[in-house]
């Protein structure tokens, strides 16, 4: 892995593909780091450049500073320093499950950096952030409660439980990843206050308004809808009325980890198309 350092501390990145060709980063879910892409981006990455960073959402392995703003509008600041850092000035953004607010505020306030945006799938304005997030803003305000619950996974099925990754993947994610989501946050105590600052920074009232905005975004667009998807149905109202939509079958919204290959498939027309 590759590390750079931004004004709110370090990012730890992989990167595959030609360096000359298109650049595609990509986000993650919250309690998950870059590997969730790892099935995806080998076939991506022969044609493209392929940046999987490990955003502060609680995989990662390396803190941010202590004054590192982890808000909505803070995690745009921070990708937007990443994209000047790397140098990188028009890219597709890729994102999956609660990092899908990420990449829609990064198109409506960033769009000269942004070609092309890939959701996978999306979360509508009505179920942001998703009930379990609600749950646990209450519960980290608890002294320890980070610790604890990062203890408690360590029981057998609880990873599958619909609170942690039961209703995120159809099937149970493989035990190497698995162990790189949870590590950090059980050995680091700057990775947990991570976790719990992210988490009481969620501003549902910004992210609407900006996520409002999304018809202004006028590049190329996929959603990829997981078609048994429990939390995340398509939205009654689409904000993004010229995107090319497809559904993918067996999944939840965990789509990298459940159906990666016809995700990378879908990826690649959309990109070839556009």
């Amino acid at each position: 892995m590759a590390e750079v350092r931004l004004p709110q501390g370090i990012v730890r990145y992989r990167e595959h593909g030609p360096a000359e060709g298109q650049v595609l980063v990509f986000t993650h879910a919250f309690l998950l780091n870059g590997d969730t892409w790892r099935n995806v981006v080998p076939e991506l990455a022969r044609t493209y450049r392929c940046i999987t960073p490990d955003w502060p959402m609680g995989a990662h392995s390396v803190p941010l500073d202590p004054s590192a703003d982890l808000s909505p509008s803070g995690l745009v600041r921070l990708l937007a320093d990443f994209l000047d850092a790397l140098s990188l000035e028009r890219v597709t953004l890729i994102g999956n499950d609660s990092a899908i607010a990420l990449v829609q505020c990064a198109a409506v306030l960033h769009p000269e950096r942004i070609e092309r945006i890939v959701l996978t799938p999306y979360e509508a304005l009505d179920s942001y952030p998703p009930p379990p997030f609600r749950l646990l803003r209450t519960a980290v305000k608890l002294p320890g409660a980070v610790w604890l619950g990062m203890q408690a996974l360590r029981i057998p099925g609880a990873t599958r439980l619909p609170i942690t990754f039961g209703n995120y993947t159809k099937r149970p994610i493989e035990p190497a990843a698995m162990r790189s989501y949870l590590a950090p946050a059980r050995r680091s105590r700057a990775i947990r206050r991570d976790i719990r600052k992210w988490l009481l920074s969620l501003d549902p009232g910004w992210t609407q308004r900006t996520v409002r905005r999304l018809p202004e975004f006028t590049g190329p667009a996929l959603v990829v809808w997981a078609a048994d998807d429990p939390l995340l149905p398509a939205p009654r109202r689409r904000l993004l009325p010229g995107a090319r939509h497809i559904r993918v079958p067996d999944s939840y919204a965990g789509i990298p980890e459940d159906r990666p290959v016809l995700l990378a498939e879908a990826i690649a027309r959309f990109l070839r198309k556009t």
